[in-house]
């Protein structure tokens, strides 16, 4: 049993040192659809953002796509969790938050070049403010596919 534990011990022991440790921050950004936004499938960074995006981003989280909140400082987190959520998809509160602008104080990790954000508590929800619909429509024309001929 003692040869087992210890077994178990040293197998996980190595793992340990990769754990990456998070920094407290508070960050202001909107929650964006992540395959949209670099894939480019709907278009570019402009048209996959705020009012325009909001049908998709919501389509794009309830099956599964992973959200994340593009910061004031033009860097994309993905958000791990959202408080009340333990998932980065398809809950009650990425839905509800989808283009939103959010207030968020939560860790952030870093690895590989890439942000990982586990949003704590959402300080404030300023709504969805980037009134593109009005520049893009509610779905930007050129995502639409044209009929075949």
């Amino acid at each position: 049993m003692k040869r087992t534990l210890l077994t178990a011990v040293l197998a996980l022991a190595p793992m340990a040192g990769f754990a990456a440790e998070g920094e407290r921050i508070q960050i202001k950004g909107e929650i964006i659809d992540t395959w949209c936004y670099y894939s480019g499938v709907m278009g570019g960074p402009d048209a996959v953002v705020g009012s325009a995006h909001h049908t998709c981003a919501l389509w794009c989280s309830a099956g599964g796509i992973p959200v994340g909140l593009l910061g004031e400082d033009g860097q994309v987190y993905m958000v791990l969790k959202i408080e009340g959520d333990d998932s980065s998809a398809s809950g009650d509160t990425q839905l509800k938050l989808a283009s939103h602008v959010i207030e968020a104080d939560g860790i952030l990790y870093k690895r590989d070049g890439l942000n990982y954000l586990v949003v704590e508590e959402v300080v404030s929800d300023l709504g969805i403010t980037n009134l593109n619909h009005e520049d893009y429509g509610p779905v930007p024309g050129f995502a639409i596919p044209k009929p075949k001929k």
